[in-house]
């Protein structure tokens, strides 16, 4: 890799592999003759594996020198964000895997099996199967005619990220508040990205908390899903519901932002569900030890101002004891002033897009 700044870890270029859709091997045949390929393949510790036909193009390539590769698109960043005038700074965030070595073939078919059991716990996680063995006669045919080959993860393993750590504090501040005013899909999770590949840059205007101790995040994922059913446990609102849905409505919301103390726990969650003309806020929660200092309320406006969120024109929520909190945003009742048991609806509405037609809440 020629910029040492941009190699990542081992652990991180395996789990790439690991969630990437597809991998792609490149090798030549005998003759020389140049191969690339897109391929479903299990991960596994030793190697990188896939199945094919013992009568096709990759049996040809046996032996001969290999690479596997897998990336992810981050985000485009245009020109503009750098610079008003100059095409030059337009670039590309992305985060990218390779493993070279060499074309092999298991022959084993106890290994053979454990490759094809990974595949299929990937694609068909529902099972409904009778699990793969090598001695199960219902099998045994198929491991021995089906072709398992890959290439072995050595030490050759290279992932690169490229996530602006070769700018400087003030290029990266400008292309986080550029990333949030564009707020095209995936721009708030590339801003997440560009943090943790720089975690000392000065935090972007849209992100200061303006409370000594917490650090905002604009994108949560999977792995806070226990961390928000901690947060939740015993809040009104979810009385009588099971909290293992708490993780999956999470993640399959349409904005999710938090709050982290300094040793990087999450304190407070907030959620929306959202189209291009209504929004739900749900879930506003702060831990007991974080709430009075305004937390709360910050937490509001950052998801009211969410790319998912701000263009909405009617913003809706319930809640039975923060009237007071929503009223400072302009949220008032709802008509007839809704009440879901000792629950009143509040919502906020904003004008229209230029050109646009109002119409009715």
């Amino acid at each position: 890799m020629r910029r040492e700044i941009f190699r990542a870890g081992r652990g991180e270029a395996l789990a790439l592999l690991r969630r990437a859709p597809t991998v792609h091997l490149a090798t030549t045949t005998p003759e020389g003759a140049p191969v690339l390929r897109a391929l479903d393949a299990a991960v596994l510790e030793d190697g990188v594996w896939f199945h094919g036909a013992r009568a096709g193009e990759k049996a040809r390539c046996l032996g001969r020198a290999a690479v596997v590769s897998a990336e992810e698109l981050v985000a485009h960043l245009p020109s503009w964000m750098a610079d008003p005038v100059r095409a030059c700074p337009a670039t590309t965030l992305y985060r990218s895997v390779q493993a070279h070595g060499t074309l092999e073939e298991l022959t084993d078919s106890a290994r053979k099996a454990e490759v094809l059991s990974a595949l299929m716990a990937r694609w068909q996680p529902e099972g409904r199967y009778r699990p793969l063995r090598a001695d199960d006669p219902l099998y045994a045919g198929e491991l021995r005619g089906i072709l398992v080959l890959g290439v072995r993860l050595g030490e050759a393993l290279d992932g690169k990220w490229k996530l602006l750590q070769n700018r400087t504090p003030e290029q990266i501040g400008a292309a986080l508040e550029g990333l949030w005013a564009r707020g095209a899909p995936g721009d708030v999770a590339a801003i997440e990205a560009v943090r943790a590949a720089n975690p000392h840059a000065p935090e972007p205007s849209f992100l200061a908390a303006g409370i000594p101790g917490v650090r905002l995040q604009v994108a949560l994922g999977e792995a806070d899903a226990p961390a928000v059913r901690a947060l939740l446990a015993g809040e009104y609102w979810w009385e009588g519901e099971p909290l293992a849905l708490a993780g999956p409505s999470h993640l399959a919301s349409t904005a999710w932002v938090g709050a982290r103390d300094a040793d990087g726990a999450l304190v407070a969650s907030a959620r929306a569900m959202a189209d291009p003309r209504h929004a739900w806020i749900y879930d506003v929660v702060v831990a007991p030890a974080w709430r009075g200092r305004g937390l709360g309320k910050r937490l509001v406006a950052l998801l009211l101002d969410h790319p998912a969120v701000r263009r909405t024109r009617f913003v809706r929520l319930v809640t039975a004891d923060a009237q007071g909190l929503y009223a400072r945003f302009g949220f008032v009742d709802a008509a007839g002033k809704r009440r879901f048991g000792t629950s009143t609806e509040m919502v906020l509405v904003r004008d229209p897009p230029a050109g646009a037609d109002a119409g009715a809440p």
